[in-house]
């Protein structure tokens, strides 16, 4: 073997070995590191779902009706904040993007792998409080993910609750 193909095969497993350390790095960050992700806007759940014992299913709509949650919208927001507050600058941030027409760009703190199928309605239907997957939101300044949401966490559950086909591998995965 020659030393330039010597030196090629080592560049190009150098080049393999740091991609797949990139993406297994992305993924990591992606799906388990990062449970307190900095928003956008600085919403506090203690004080929205706490303080105010506002329900989950007041700004989170689609929880009892589609594999979603939903992220409550601008407009959504505005219902309230068009009266309440309206001096802080939270809400004076809130309210650019209202009149810019723009959609706030949260960053996701609960987040699947795609190949995984997860319906809030399933689990709310079974009778779940959102509280034993996300833990007390209510008390919650920035939201933290407190489960790991990994297979053997939602294996122990579904154990534990006696769920039917609740180890059936196509009853989550697609």
């Amino acid at each position: 073997m020659k030393v330039a193909d010597a030196v090629k095969q080592i560049i190009g497993l150098a080049v393999v070995g740091g991609a797949c350390f990139v993406i297994g790095y992305a993924v990591n960050i992606t799906y388990f590191y990062d449970r307190t992700p900095v928003q956008p806007i600085e919403f506090s759940h203690k004080i929205h779902a706490g303080d105010n014992q506002i329900p989950c299913k007041y700004c989170h709509l689609y929880v009892e009706r589609s594999r979603v949650s939903g992220v409550p919208n601008v407009q959504r927001c505005m219902g309230c904040h068009k009266i309440i507050k309206t001096d802080s600058p939270l809400i004076q941030k809130l309210t650019a993007y209202w009149d810019n027409k723009e959609p706030i760009p949260w960053v996701k703190v609960h987040n699947l792998p795609d190949y995984v199928r997860f319906t809030h309605k399933r689990h709310i239907k079974a009778g779940l409080q959102c509280q034993e997957c996300h833990g007390d939101v209510a008390s919650m300044s920035r939201i933290t993910k407190v489960s790991s949401l990994k297979m053997g966490w939602c294996l122990s559950c579904h154990e534990k609750k006696s769920v039917k086909n609740g180890k059936d591998c196509w009853t989550c995965h697609k």
